[in-house]
């Protein structure tokens, strides 16, 4: 099913909505069987099943979270979407900058690329550099 840049803006409100009541189960399903969540800083997660437990990594110690959206449009059929992540992860604050790039089909996120400073957000989480989870 070809979707309209209408319904791929409304896909990632609805993603951005998951993060945001932390229910880890609904980002997945918002993911196609193959889906790739790409933190390009680090190694893609491809697939549902390895999705789901990096969602299990990062919601067991995520407490609150808001994805504030300043810009989202569709380009060359892609939603990008400029944001700043507000969020509580393990008793520690931060807000951190986010680009977010989706790629969509079929009502779900086929490839979510994003960029941010890295060490900014693992600051935040109160994650020293040895302790990531992504690597």
């Amino acid at each position: 099913m070809t979707m309209t840049d209408d319904q791929k803006i409304d896909l990632a409100h609805r993603m951005f909505a998951k993060w945001d009541t932390l229910d880890w189960d609904g980002v997945v399903d918002l993911f196609a069987d193959d889906g790739v969540l790409h933190s390009v800083m680090g190694e893609p997660v491809v697939g549902r099943a390895a999705i789901a437990e990096r969602m299990g990594i990062l919601g067991a110690k995520a407490e609150r979270l808001k994805l504030h959206i300043k810009t989202i449009g569709v380009i060359d059929g892609r939603v990008f979407v400029e944001r700043v992540d507000d969020f509580d992860y393990d008793g520690h604050h931060a807000e951190v900058p986010v680009v977010g790039i989706m790629r969509m089909a079929d009502d779900k996120v086929t490839e979510w690329l994003e960029y941010y400073d890295r060490p900014t957000l693992l600051a935040g989480m109160g994650i020293k550099p040895s302790e990531d989870f992504a690597h």
